[in-house]
């Protein structure tokens, strides 16, 4: 199983409420419904405000490296990246669990 987090930080000025980042959201949101592969999912805003926090993460799994390229090549995921590039910056990290 591979744990698959991703991090996002909205770039400077850009609120949670505009169109745009609920687009976005709600994009990532439909995700599971949409990509086999992804076994757990979990989206979220963060809940504290310090300096050192990014805003939004993403915290899913995927059975293997093969799912992993799967879901990343997936036009849904694709597209709901794209959205999101338009407005953050994220880091990533996959890992086995």
């Amino acid at each position: 199983m591979i744990r698959h987090l991703v991090l996002f930080k909205l770039n400077d000025g850009v609120k949670r409420d505009e169109p745009r980042v609920v687009a976005g959201v709600q994009a990532f949101e439909a995700l599971p419904g949409v990509i086999p592969e992804l076994e757990s999912w979990e989206c979220a805003w963060n809940i504290t405000d310090r300096p050192i926090a990014y805003d939004f993460a993403i915290n899913s799994a995927v059975a293997d490296t093969e799912a992993l390229k799967r879901y990343i090549e997936h036009p849904a995921h694709q597209e709901a990246a794209a959205l999101w590039r338009e407005f953050a910056t994220w880091v990533i990290a996959d890992y086995e669990i």
